[in-house]
């Protein structure tokens, strides 16, 4: 077992551990530790965990030491540095008519390097404004591409939720969310309803859907054919967290001729009490592929 401290940055909502090597910290002490990016400044969070040995692949780095005065000084000057490094840079794509996009620009904590991040369509070229940034801030200079979703997590906002969007506010990794996951939960398909500031699926799709496919199993699709005590009908809704089904019965099946007639009415039941019909029973009445259809 091992004693750790978990660090965040303030550029990613992930948290990492460190060895405190001795050093007396708590939950939001200010450290500076050295990373795969070089030495930065860290904020602890929560207090010193115990952990086991197996749950890391590699050696924890140690902290290098709690932020003194003049860490925080030089930690202030580099994002004041960082507006005129974002300004010269809008101002250099301009000049080379670059097709990219300017997100934000940050130093590492000791200004040996800079960084931009951008998003672009295409693929672009350029190694004349990396040259040209170079030699006007001599430092070494870093272009990273970045997503959409990372954009909104470096800009921020706020959902439809009215709260902040969860990738800048807690979220530490983007998990895939697909179409299937607003369907499983009836929800508009409107992509202005679904879609985040970033304009990708929103993130919270995952959140209860693991949930909504536990609960829906058993239950018939809605325009699916099922057997009750009282014959053949139609599914016409379907309230999951309660396990009612609201169908229609079938008052005359589809021929060549005519399509499939429902009745007016319509009637609940228990999950329990409908029997579905297997694969052939889907679609919508009259629709090739459904029970009654050709």
């Amino acid at each position: 077992m091992r004693t750790v401290a978990t660090v965040k940055f303030r550029t990613s909502q992930k948290h990492y551990y460190f060895d405190p090597a001795g050093i007396e910290i708590g939950c939001g002490d200010r450290v500076v530790v050295e990373t795969s990016r070089g030495v930065e400044l860290g904020i602890v969070r929560g207090g010193l965990i115990t952990v086991s040995e197996k749950e890391f692949g590699k050696s924890i780095r140690p902290i290098l030491r709690k932020a003194a005065p003049e860490d925080i000084m030089q930690d202030k000057n580099n994002l004041e540095k960082r507006k005129e490094a974002v300004r010269m840079c809008k101002q250099k794509i301009a000049e080379y008519k670059l097709q990219m996009k300017l997100i934000d620009a940050e130093y590492t904590f000791d200004s040996a390097k800079l960084i931009f991040y951008f998003t672009a369509e295409k693929r672009v070229d350029f190694r004349e404004l990396v040259k040209d940034l170079a030699g006007y801030f001599r430092t070494r200079i870093e272009l990273r591409q970045i997503g959409v979703r990372d954009e909104a997590r470096i800009l921020g906002g706020f959902g439809t939720c009215g709260r902040e969007l969860c990738c800048k506010g807690w979220l530490m990794d983007f998990e895939p969310v697909s179409i299937k996951m607003a369907k499983v939960q009836n929800l508009s398909l409107n992509p202005g309803k679904i879609s985040g500031c970033c304009g990708r699926l929103m993130c919270c799709l995952k959140y209860e859907n693991d949930v909504y496919v536990e609960m829906k199993k058993g239950l018939p699709d809605v325009w699916e054919v099922v057997e009750t005590k009282a014959g053949r009908a139609r599914v016409c809704d379907v309230n999951i967290f309660d396990g009612i089904v609201r169908v229609k019965y079938i008052e005359e099946e589809r021929t060549h001729d005519q399509l499939e007639k429902l009745g007016n009415d319509i009637f609940e039941f228990d999950k329990s009490e409908v029997k579905r019909c297997g694969k052939n029973g889907k679609g919508r009445p009259g629709e090739k592929g459904s029970a009654s259809g050709l």
